[in-house]
């Protein structure tokens, strides 16, 4: 992070910790910090005016999300998704999210149903008119969270609300590959189809699909930013 871009809290209602959490896990997620990007605790206290404290509380919140890596000697860092991590989550992912997409289908409420509509009619908007990739990641996020509610499965609630963020990072990675954000609509697209027939089993193997093809894109991506390191070094 650098002192030409200076950054600005918006003094609200949400506790100042929070504010800070979100900003930063948002600058993380969407890539305005890169992974391997030193987080100097001088230069935030100084950039977003707050005390050791806060930050030294948000740096501590953020590592145990997954989004920054405590090294001895240097201090914190923005983590660098493994592809054996990126794997794993995936695979928690698929399994997961079929079987909220199942659930929603068989216990959610016509106005669930037609909310879930509405929130991807708001990702399509904003995929066919080339919106960026943060617009695109909390439209995304919106949709997941009427199908999590409408689910009413509050053990997947929970643990995907904990992977949230590292969810969020890889869906950057995967939604900024050309192409992805078109395929991506397809298949959210199936996956509403199948919940609007009542349709369980479609539903489940549409949610499934969706994330294995943003798995295969992500870990691609990956593995190319892999390679041009190495040949960097």
């Amino acid at each position: 992070m650098t002192a030409a871009r200076p950054i600005k809290l918006h003094r609200v209602a949400a506790p100042l910790r929070e504010q800070v959490l979100e900003l930063l896990r948002n600058d993380i997620v969407e890539q305005r910090l890169r992974p391997g990007h030193r987080l100097i605790e001088r230069e935030l206290i100084e950039q977003i005016g707050v005390s050791r404290t806060t930050i030294r509380e948000v740096l501590r919140q953020l590592a145990a999300e997954g989004l920054v890596t405590t090294i001895p000697q240097k201090g914190a860092i923005v983590a660098a998704p493994s592809r054996e991590d990126a794997e794993d989550l995936y695979e928690v992912r698929a399994a997961l999210e079929a079987l909220a997409a199942r659930r929603f289908a068989e216990r959610a409420s016509a106005e669930q149903v037609t909310a879930l509509r509405r929130s991807f009619t708001a990702f399509e908007h904003l995929a066919n008119s080339g919106a960026s990739i943060p617009e695109l990641l909390r439209a995304k996020n919106a949709f997941y969270d009427v199908l999590l509610e409408g689910s009413r499965d509050a053990p997947i609630h929970a643990i995907l609300g904990g992977l949230r963020a590292r969810v969020a990072m890889l869906r950057t990675i995967s939604l900024s590959e050309p192409g992805r954000s078109a395929r991506a609509l397809a298949e959210i697209r199936e996956l509403v189809e199948a919940i609007e027939e009542r349709d369980p089993e479609r539903a489940a193997a549409a949610a499934a699909h969706h994330v294995q093809q943003a798995a295969s894109t992500a870990l691609a991506a990956l593995d190319a930013e892999t390679a041009t390191s190495a040949v960097g070094a």
